[in-house]
């Protein structure tokens, strides 16, 4: 297949998983995952194919985006969009969207000199759950099996033991999320490649900061997404079973065990598992120590992620923290789990749009960037909660 039918057909997929369920949806999606995964091949062919005839031409290969087009001219044709105030669009891409490129540095010839990062405010556990692209969506629901029967004995004559599974549903509803900001129009002066990173970014990392923390708090209203720490109404209705959410006062030798055999079924341990928590309780396990002065635990850091005696972690700010004084009892501290257990379903791309006309007397550019989601925890007790306990 071509670039062009692969586009095609995950158009067509995209239409067809918004009134598809059960197995047609799971059908649907890993076709999409395949054919995303040509996709990136072909395209990166085609890279190869234009840097080698660049080379030919120039005698030095040049940078290529989809299709040999040269980012930097990508990226300075939205940027002329944002100035006419017309509509773009930024594909929902997680793996790079917070990845530095040359066209965000600002270009020398021009007032500002650069523009410098702050530190990471999104976690990346955005990344790393299930993404879902459903785009022109509204709502779908994932069905997962709660639990198997068992086989009994029988007389002769009588009836078989009913030993049928349990199922669950979980619905996946389109919730808006939206960012606006306003800068100085000095920030024209940039050229069109960074004015489209500097300001498509800005709205991106705010859209992203929003939904990276509503995995774990959505509280499932309307309009909203269902979090991992989320807890309906109706303890019939939950994914997450709240009576297996354990509590502990402090993080000691013994936590990272009690959460590990805390999770999953009576017959295995889990071992595709990462604990989501708060930098604070990272920070306790790192200075933990046993009786004899040794660390209890081997904590390798690796900016957002890493490893506690090999388990993988993932910071993330909107987990309360255990070792915080002021931590309420009873707050959602920490959750274990495989993180494909959560699915993201995006409805669409992120729309950003530019506008001079709200506060022209003052120079001020208004900005503002929206995408529909949706997201729920789509496995029966697909992680295990860690509450604050009172302390001893």
């Amino acid at each position: 297949m071509t670039i062009k039918e692969i586009k095609n057909r995950l158009g067509e997929i995209a239409k067809l998983a918004a009134n598809a369920s059960g197995t047609e949806l799971d059908k649907l999606t890993q076709e999409a995952k395949d054919l995303n995964a040509k996709l990136t091949e072909a395209q990166n062919r085609q890279k190869l194919k234009d840097m080698a005839a660049g080379a030919a031409a120039s005698g030095e290969p040049k940078p290529a985006g989809e299709a040999g087009e040269d980012p930097k001219n990508a990226a300075a044709e939205r940027g002329k969009q944002l100035r006419a105030g017309n509509s773009v669009k930024f594909k929902f891409e997680p793996e790079n969207s917070l990845s530095l490129s040359s066209s965000q540095t600002v270009m020398k010839e021009h007032t500002a000199n650069g523009v410098h990062e702050t530190f990471n405010e999104v976690s990346s556990l955005i990344d790393r759950v299930t993404i879902v692209p459903l785009d022109g969506g509204e709502s779908y629901e994932r069905g997962f099996v709660k639990g198997y029967g068992e086989g009994g004995y029988t007389t002769e004559g009588s009836n078989y033991t009913e030993a049928e599974p349990t199922f669950g549903y979980a619905e996946i509803t389109k919730a808006k999320i939206t960012a606006y900001c306003e800068e100085p129009e000095e920030i024209g002066k940039l050229a069109d490649s960074a004015y489209s990173d500097i300001i498509g970014d800005s709205v991106r990392v705010a859209i992203r900061k929003k939904i990276t923390k509503q995995i774990l708090l959505g509280n499932g209203a309307a309009n909203n997404l269902k979090g991992i720490f989320h807890v309906p109404t109706s303890a019939s209705n939950d994914i997450i079973d709240r009576n297996t959410d354990i509590a502990i006062s402090e993080v000691d030798e013994n936590t990272l065990d009690e959460i590990i055999y805390a999770f999953g079924g009576d017959e295995d341990v889990e071992d595709v598992a990462v604990l989501i928590l708060n930098k604070l309780d990272l920070k306790a396990f790192a200075t933990c120590r046993l009786t004899d002065g040794r660390k209890a635990y081997d904590v390798v850091n690796n900016g957002n992620t890493g490893t506690i005696n090999g388990v993988p972690y993932i910071i993330n700010s909107a987990c309360a923290a255990v070792s915080a004084s002021g931590t309420t009892t009873g707050a959602y501290c920490m959750a274990y789990g495989p993180l494909s257990s959560y699915e993201l379903a995006i409805f669409s791309d992120m729309d950003v749009k530019h506008s001079t006309d709200f506060k022209f007397k003052t120079g001020q550019i208004a900005h503002r960037g929206s995408i529909f989601v949706g997201g729920n925890v789509t496995r029966y007790n697909g992680f295990q909660r860690v509450k604050k306990a009172a302390s001893n």
